[in-house]
């Protein structure tokens, strides 16, 4: 088989149910809906963590955050970590570790040109996307955000200035076009396509605000509570601030955002079939970790998961994922078999022909027979968060095999177990129902940390005297 050319579209902190084919009613996403009509969807697609650049390093390496050594988004000027409650933030990588044989290095020795477009923020200076495999770099850097919003000027180290007013969507989406038309016929081609969007700032053109404002108001939730207050956040830094939790997707803002960047999905599409890629290319389509819903502005709901980015629930992981490869995923197809970020780099190189190197760890496993009808094995996934999350989380890990996960939380050592197909919401522990399913999984999950080498939080000594001074 020729080696398909390959886009990755990697977005940033959108929820499992952000799009219209994963169940939204308020957010309109037709270009996407109709790639995952003509794909395949699936149901279970977890990201490797509830925050954004472990999941990054987990797709670009094929292995965990855990065992890769970031576990955390990159503070790389130390302002926030580590964060302090009960226990002290774990250690951690503040980039991509160097000697990493990633996804776009095994691609480009193979033929590929290989391109990065968007988000980075797995180090800056000798750790960014050209150290690790990529011909180009288009708008990658240090950032976890647009520090100056979208609206020209950027100023993004990596990434010229357009217009003033130019939307950072709509630019990143041109360059990826440009690079299409660009490339020559006599080698495939790598696109890891990262969009900056849904992440904060929450911007988005006036007259796409407009139309969901008159959406909102039409289907009357301007007039509904979107908001909760709950209990207080669980660190020293944020203890007189309470999660605010958000209960129906109603923000316009939020979906003229994915409003622009569904356009700008079918913009792409369009330019792979006008230059002739539409039956040699497959499309990824994926996100980072769930939708920020309890913090920030809490600008989307992911029920019926609970919570969201940030916290060892399925909000914080569940995400939307689909792949679109006409003539050899069947359309209309979907699957429930659980996945996770670190199976896409095996996938990909399945995909291209090449096997892992000899002696080399990956996680993930291929999921080429998925995308074909075909079965894999059933395997646990698992999650390691030594980290408060900034949306409310506190430190945990979890395991997933089957229908059940278990959660354990750090702080305290607690263990829950959940039967995900009656209840999504995790809302009843089924521990004391199924105590050998509960002491397998903790086992698994216990055991899994140490053959990667997790790295634990410490307990915080000073934990009382903190909470209590009048200092934060």
């Amino acid at each position: 088989m020729q080696q398909p050319n390959i886009v990755f579209i990697f977005m940033d902190d959108m929820g499992w149910r952000d799009l219209g084919c994963s169940g939204s009613t308020f957010y309109e996403t037709p270009n996407i809906d109709q790639m995952c009509r003509e794909g395949m969807r699936f149901d279970c697609a977890y990201a490797a963590c509830p925050v954004c650049s472990p999941s990054r390093a987990s797709f670009l390496s094929g292995q965990y955050p855990a065992r890769i050594g970031v576990t955390d988004w990159i503070d790389e000027s130390g302002t926030f970590h580590p964060l302090r409650g009960k226990l002290i933030d774990a250690p951690y990588l503040k980039h991509m570790p160097e000697n990493t044989i990633t996804v776009a290095e095994r691609l480009r020795n193979a033929g590929y040109q290989t391109w990065h477009v968007g988000k980075w923020h797995l180090g800056g200076g000798n750790y960014l996307p050209e150290n690790f495999g990529f011909d180009l770099n288009i708008g990658g850097c240090e950032w976890g955000h647009p520090s100056y919003g979208y609206f020209s000027p950027y100023h993004i180290p990596t990434l010229e200035d357009g217009p003033e007013g130019e939307y950072l969507t709509d630019r990143l989406t041109d360059e990826a076009i440009e690079l299409i038309r660009k490339a020559p016929d006599d080698k495939p081609f790598f696109l890891n396509f990262c969009h900056y969007a849904v992440h904060n700032p929450i911007q988005a053109k006036p007259e796409d605000i407009l139309k969901f404002q008159e959406k909102a108001s039409r289907m009357r939730l301007d007039r509904t509570e979107a908001l909760i207050e709950g209990e207080h956040f669980h660190t020293i830094n944020k203890k007189d601030q309470c999660v605010k939790r958000r209960i129906v997707q109603s923000d316009p803002n939020y979906a003229a955002m994915i409003w622009n960047l569904d356009w700008n999905i079918g913009r792409l599409r369009n330019a792979l079939e006008q230059e002739g890629h539409g039956r040699d290319t497959i499309v990824i389509f994926t996100s980072d970790n769930g939708g920020l819903s309890t913090s920030e502005g809490s600008p989307t709901c992911n029920f019926p998961a609970a919570e969201g980015k940030g916290w060892m629930y399925e909000g914080g992981t569940l995400v939307p994922a689909w792949v679109w490869w006409p003539g050899h995923v069947a359309a209309g197809s979907s699957c429930a078999v659980p996945i996770t970020t670190p199976d896409f780099y095996p996938t990909l190189l399945d995909v291209a022909g090449l096997a892992p190197e000899e002696g080399q760890v990956c996680d993930g496993v291929s999921i080429l027979p998925l995308l074909q009808g075909k079965e894999i094995p059933e395997r646990p996934v698992f999650w390691h968060y030594p980290h408060y999350g900034n949306q409310g989380g506190t430190p945990g890990g979890s395991v997933r095999l089957g229908k059940y996960k278990l959660i354990e939380f750090y702080e305290d050592g607690k263990t829950v177990l959940f039967n995900l197909e009656q209840d999504i919401s995790e809302s009843r522990d089924v521990s004391e129902e199924e105590p050998e399913i509960a002491s397998r999984l903790k086992k698994m999950l216990h055991d899994w940390r140490e053959s990667t080498g997790a790295v634990m939080p410490q307990r915080n000594a000073d934990y009382g005297k903190e909470w209590n001074s009048v200092e934060t």
